[in-house]
């Protein structure tokens, strides 16, 4: 009996602008809300709103209506959430309505979508608090299963989710790591004693997120019944079938064109038709499979590019000065008690930031260009170095009016 898992990453970062060095000192606000080109914050997040969130919640809406088995899990980054308050409250509406049906189960992350678990435990466990808080006020419900920033795993991230109460943690179900065992059960985390993982079936994710519009790809056009097919293929060989991707999928990253909204309006019910088949959230299939083995992962996983690694935001020199330099802040912004400057540094430790520096060439990053305000890796860098400089001017003026202030 495969259940099915469909969950969904949702996230937009703060973009900083073309920040240029004769900004510094005259200018800190770094983000291009208000620039003219057409890939500021708010264009961007309009956008993806009518292409994408408003349509695709409301077909959710209606399926969750048509199907009581039917269910879906989201996560959604506070910096997203921060920005629909502002710009959209009908798509925040629109998610309430969704976790208000009772079988839309939200996930716990970081509210920055940063990388912080592997550069400052202390500013990471703030971020899962705040993102936490957040949840609760938007959606009156407490995150249950923990997903970390591009679904990075380590032994270690999992050991700090189950010793701060999470049931089950997601992490990439790759060939790698599991050899010739499948994503498809619960696996235990190594050195822990309660936390299940749950494993993304990278094949049949990828095969929506990544080649569903693909007219090159051998299995073009994948229709509803093919697709299904390929689920019930798995049944007797395990137990979950984790559909795991990014939201923006559904419209942006698969346009309408394609055929992805009919392909989602009519894949429940094809589903279903096995009766062997049903929908989970991650919370209930903790609690409803057990583990048939241990998930060691020593080293960083994440779900992007070939390698699963962190080697599309830490994979070059530019990507590693940015990321060292903008944790080497931390204990003066902390003291610094100036509350937009404490906002703004953790604004700029989002990983999108240090994806558009990256260097090397991968087919995921077609998805993220969309998105990418600057002409190359190095306009990126350069942007992101001189707002660091006006951040550190900030920092040093802060320190001076308190000096004065002591004399």
């Amino acid at each position: 009996m495969p259940s099915v898992c469909l969950y969904l990453k949702t996230h937009q970062p703060y973009r900083v602008k073309r920040y240029r060095v004769f900004d510094v000192g005259e200018d800190n606000n770094y983000f291009n809300d208000n620039s003219e080109t057409n890939l500021n914050n708010l264009k961007v997040l309009n956008k993806i709103i009518g292409k994408s969130y408003l349509p695709t919640n409301a077909l959710l809406l209606e399926l969750l209506n048509k199907h009581p088995e039917f269910k879906v899990s989201f996560s959604l980054s506070g910096v997203l959430l921060e920005q629909l308050e502002s710009a959209s409250p009908e798509t925040i509406e629109s998610f309430k309505r969704l976790v208000g049906t009772g079988r839309v189960e939200v996930l716990g992350e970081n509210y920055y979508h940063s990388l912080s678990f592997f550069h400052s435990l202390p500013e990471f466990e703030e971020q899962v608090k705040m993102h936490r808080d957040k949840i609760k006020k938007l959606f009156g419900v407490t995150p249950a299963v923990f997903t970390n920033t591009e679904m990075s795993y380590t032994n270690s991230l999992a050991l700090w989710a189950e010793q701060n109460g999470y049931k089950g943690i997601t992490a990439e179900g790759w060939d790698g790591i599991l050899g010739w065992r499948s994503p498809n059960f619960l696996y235990d985390a190594k050195d822990c004693k309660k936390i299940k993982v749950l494993l993304k079936n990278y094949k049949l994710s990828d095969d929506i997120a990544f080649r569903f519009g693909e007219k090159s790809w051998k299995e073009w056009p994948l229709t509803v019944p093919k697709y299904a097919q390929w689920v019930n293929a798995i049944n007797g060989n395990g137990e979950t079938v984790n559909l795991f991707m990014d939201y923006e999928t559904f419209g942006e990253h698969q346009w309408e064109e394609t055929g992805i909204f009919e392909f989602l309006r009519h894949l429940p019910e094809e589903l279903l038709k096995n009766p062997d088949n049903n929908f989970i959230t991650p919370t209930e299939a903790t609690l409803k499979y057990k583990t048939v083995g241990e998930f060691d992962v020593p080293h960083i996983l994440t779900w992007a590019d070939t390698e699963r690694d962190l080697s599309a935001w830490t994979g070059n020199d530019m990507q590693t000065s940015a990321l060292e330099t903008i944790y080497s802040f931390e204990n003066k912004v902390r003291k610094s008690g100036d509350v937009k400057l404490l906002d703004d540094w953790r604004k700029l430790q989002t990983s999108d930031h240090f994806y558009y520096m990256c260097t090397k060439w991968s087919a995921d990053g077609d998805v993220h260009a969309y998105f990418n305000p600057y002409k190359s890796p190095y306009d990126a860098f350069v942007s992101y170095m001189n707002v660091i400089t006006d951040m550190r001017l900030r920092l040093e003026r802060v320190e001076d009016r308190k000096n004065k202030s002591k004399k």
